[in-house]
């Protein structure tokens, strides 16, 4: 007998139901698959049935909820319902994983009485990460099953577990090589002739306790005051003290708590809009070029996080240095850099032979590049050694291959000039380290052929990264923005401000490092590089404090010098006692009576400067909409995911009260903060910088 009820099929033969979740692509759990699912455990039951096997076709289990239900009026039966179902059912139960078994889809699974996997699934409860937690019954079973300490680790990291893992805390009771359907079918039948009891998790006695108030406090500290791993320390805690079915009701008031946060809303911009940014309607048609080559120019340290991300992507990959000395340099970082990749298992070790070996090679001239399908320049961001370097590729490289730049900065409709085929020419801007750091902003020249815009996305979605589409301008989307944002510290330095106060706020709101400590990071001769280079074009009214030049000129650049902003030691970072001196001195020249900012107008001011700035590059169209400014400064510039980036959050705390500090601010500074036309324009609209991202959809 086999019937179906939408996304769900099921067929009872002798005595064994063989239920089939149908969903594609990802076999979500919309209400259609909820319905299935308990209409045919009705079924089985109905006809007798001793035992069920649950598994799914296609790639995966089901790999969570339908989060397009998210914010609508709920729908039943609600999950927590059907796994209920399951768990209460009469007949036997085994889900059978394959694919990725994750939030919902895992809360399914731990309704069975028993869970078996193929070797290559992997689970998880990874619901923080959209901001929410589980909400049916996964803080409630999985501590049942695995003891608090292991379910705190997986529910508030959201990680996802390799099938060993799984089997090896306890997730899991069998994993073996096979098609889900095949394996879960022998183990029923197993379980069956050996007289194996029904096991429902809920029914487990409650599992110890752990100190909840420390555990919630390391959990808001390592998210860095998001909210969602917290709460569900405390629904792991309502396993342990309440009875079941009052700790399953507690957890899904934690649940809707969590719905209604700016928070969840802001980790859900994100979740879709890094699926959107690079869904871009004019490359619909277009086909991407084969690279199956890549050649890079400068090994250093982007250089060498480049060809270490094409490397682990599958690309032969040449790398071009000016002597044999930096070509053993090279070599040496790139091979650091898979070792680590060797060490996290992401690589084995014939791998990490064939990459550091038949993959990569390594040359003092541009003639090897000749066969190169792309060609990334990563040299000295200095518009004339990157124009030679153009003209050389220019030369050597054939037809139709893509030659990209790396620039930051740079002009690069004047680097496509230096060619004699500037449509073949594109910024692809990595961030460092290139093959850790998720964003690459793909900068489209004006000559830029429509194919290799799309090579350009095609390639970053082949390194996994989050490719966004930016104008040409100084500083293209993030670098530019930030400048905005730095000047906005800068100003409140020279106004009484400490840039150590500056770091701890923005630490406060979800930063890992502030903006001073970035700076060290990176480099302070980089930012007075670019105030060299922009020197010549300053409008007199611009405010540039001269403190952290006279740093630089002392040889301190920041972390590499051992000292910036911050002294480097044994000891950890400590705030450098020359930058408060050589800030007074500065107030004293220029005639400023320090004043003091609170917490909150210095995070205003920072905040604010970033969106009015943004407002702009979005109305210049250098970014198509406010959603991609936040993708680039979610996962290029470690604004906290939380948040949802700098246009999100201005929209949630409401664009009528930004402009008011924007026009509160300008009346200490007006060249500085002028409001953004596009800024003014929606606030008397009364529309939103969504309306902005719906209205640019494809």
């Amino acid at each position: 007998m086999t019937q179906s009820v939408a996304a769900v099929t099921w067929t009872i033969e002798d005595g064994i139901a063989d239920i089939v979740i149908d969903n594609p692509p990802v076999n979500a759990l919309g209400q259609a698959v909820r319905r299935g699912l308990c209409d045919a455990i009705d079924a089985a039951e109905a006809a007798q049935a001793r035992g069920a096997v649950i598994h799914a076709a296609g790639r995966t289990f089901p790999a969570g909820a339908d989060i397009r239900e998210f914010g609508k009026p709920p729908l039943e039966p609600l999950l927590p319902d059907v796994c209920t179902r399951i768990e209460r059912s009469d007949l036997l139960v085994v889900a059978a994983l394959h694919g990725t078994a994750l939030g919902g889809g895992l809360e399914v699974a731990l309704g069975a009485d028993y869970r078996i996997a193929v070797p290559t699934a992997k689970v998880g409860l990874p619901e923080v990460l959209i901001g929410v937690m589980p909400g049916a019954g996964g803080t409630q079973r999985l501590p049942r099953l695995i003891g608090v300490p292991p379910a705190i680790d997986v529910i508030t990291t959201g990680r996802k577990l390799g099938a060993d893992e799984a089997l090896a805390l306890g997730i899991l009771d069998r994993v073996e090589e096979g098609a889900p359907r095949d394996i879960g079918m022998a183990y029923l039948r197993d379980l069956l002739a050996a007289g194996a009891p029904r096991r429902p998790v809920g029914a487990m006695p409650a599992p110890e306790p752990v100190d909840f108030d420390a555990a919630y406090d390391a959990a808001l500290k390592k998210a860095r005051g998001q909210l969602s791993p917290a709460q569900a320390v405390r629904g792991i805690q309502a396993a342990c003290e309440l009875p079941f079915d009052a700790g399953m009701a507690r957890e899904r008031a934690l649940f809707r708590e969590l719905m209604e946060t700016d928070q969840r809303e802001a980790l859900i911009h994100a979740f879709f809009g890094e699926r959107a940014v690079s869904n871009l309607p004019e490359l619909r048609d277009v086909t991407a070029r084969p690279v199956a080559q890549i050649g890079v120019i400068g090994g250093g340290t982007m250089g060498a996080g480049i060809a270490t991300a094409a490397l682990l992507a599958g690309l032969t990959v040449t790398v071009i240095e000016r002597d044999d000395a930096a070509i053993q340099a090279a070599k040496e970082r790139i091979a650091r850099n898979l070792s680590g990749a060797l060490k996290r298992g992401k690589i084995d070790q014939a791998q990490f032979d064939h990459l550091t070996g038949p993959a990569l090679a390594l040359d003092t001239g541009y003639a090897a590049l000749a066969e190169a399908d792309l060609v990334i320049e990563a040299v000295f961001e200095d518009m004339a050694v990157k124009t030679d370097v153009f003209q050389t590729l220019d030369a050597v490289c054939k037809p139709g291959a893509v030659l990209a730049t790396n620039t930051s900065y740079l002009d690069i409709n004047e680097i496509a000039r230096a060619t004699r085929r500037p449509e073949d020419v594109i910024g692809l801007h990595f961030f460092s380290p290139a093959h850790v750091m998720r964003l690459l902003e793909v900068v489209v020249a004006d000559k830029t052929a429509p194919d290799v815009i799309a090579t350009g996305f095609a390639l970053g979605k082949r390194l996994g990264k989050v490719s966004v589409r930016a104008g040409v301008c100084d500083g293209f989307i993030g670098n530019r923005i930030l400048m905005a944002y730095r000047t906005a510290t800068d100003h409140m330095v020279l106004d009484g401000a400490s840039p150590f106060e500056i770091d701890r706020v923005l630490r406060g709101f979800g930063f890992a490092m502030g903006p001073f400590q970035v700076s060290d990071l990176a480099g302070l001769d980089i930012g007075w590089a670019t105030r060299k280079r922009l020197a010549p074009t300053r409008d007199p009214r611009e405010r540039v404090p001269a403190y952290a030049d006279k740093l630089c000129e002392a040889g301190h650049f920041g972390q590499k010098t051992g000292r910036g902003y911050y002294v480097y030691g044994d000891g950890g970072p400590v705030p450098n006692p020359d930058v408060e001196r050589l800030i007074t001195e500065e107030r004293a020249v220029l005639g400023i009576t320090p004043k003091t900012f609170s917490d909150v107008e210095i995070l205003r001011r920072v905040l604010c400067a970033m969106v009015n700035e943004a407002s702009r590059v979005v109305e210049e169209g250098i970014a198509r909409c406010p959603r991609d400014v936040d993708m680039v400064f979610l996962t290029g510039y470690g604004f906290p995911r939380h948040r949802g980036g700098p246009m999100k959050w201005a929209d949630l705390d409401g664009l009528p009260g930004v402009l008011a500090d924007i026009e509160r601010f300008a009346q200490d500074d007006a060249y500085f903060w002028q409001p953004a036309p596009m800024l003014a324009a929606l606030v008397a609209e009364g529309r939103s910088f969504d309306d902005l991202n719906r209205a640019a959809a494809p």
